[in-house]
């Protein structure tokens, strides 16, 4: 996957124009000042590693013992 772009979400606003987001909460995304405990590009990075994984080797969720 390639790392998140600020080009990429301007590109998505202007096209997709659901919601008027401003160019400093779009920055915010890619490169986290205010705070933020995990940014965007981070939780990105995890769903892609949870996309790979094979759930055929997962066992049913009734399966799992507590």
């Amino acid at each position: 996957m390639k790392k998140l772009q600020i080009e990429t979400l301007t590109g998505m606003r202007d096209q997709l124009a659901s919601y008027a987001w401003d160019d400093a909460e779009l920055a915010e995304l890619v490169d986290p000042k205010l705070g933020i405990i995990t940014g965007f590009q981070d939780l990105l990075d995890q769903l892609e590693v949870l996309r790979r994984v094979d759930l055929g080797d997962m066992p049913p969720a009734g399966d799992i013992k507590r």
